[in-house]
């Protein structure tokens, strides 16, 4: 079982940063990806970022230049920093983290309970 937490959310003016953070915890042997997706109201789940553990990083062409991912692999934690916020980053932002269990090849692909940030006025 592994477990993800996150942290960071809050209420931010537009043009404002914000930073996020997310740990993994339980049984991990190893993680392959972290990353963050986002899901605004009456739309669907989507991805905003994610590194594997080989570095390659991904990013939602809506946020790129924007918000930049870290990866601290010691510490199984992932962080989102988040530049220039506009009112269209308003979404409840989950956690997300794939890997490995065991030597043997046990998969997990597990989720945060979700942050919430609001990008407001």
């Amino acid at each position: 079982q592994v477990q993800l937490v996150e942290s960071g959310g809050a209420l931010v003016q537009p043009g404002g940063s914000l930073s996020l953070s997310c740990t993994a915890s339980g049984t991990i042997y190893s993680i392959v990806a972290m990353g963050w997706y986002r899901q605004a109201p009456g739309k669907q789940r989507e991805l905003v970022a994610v590194k594997t553990s080989g570095g390659s990083t991904d990013y939602s062409d809506s946020v790129k230049g924007r918000f930049t991912i870290f990866r601290d692999n010691g510490l199984n934690t992932v962080y989102l920093q988040m530049n220039s916020l506009i009112p269209d980053d308003t979404a409840v932002y989950y956690c997300n983290a794939a890997g490995y269990t065991t030597h043997k090849g046990d998969r997990f692909d597990s989720w945060g309970q979700g942050t919430r940030v609001t990008v407001s006025s």
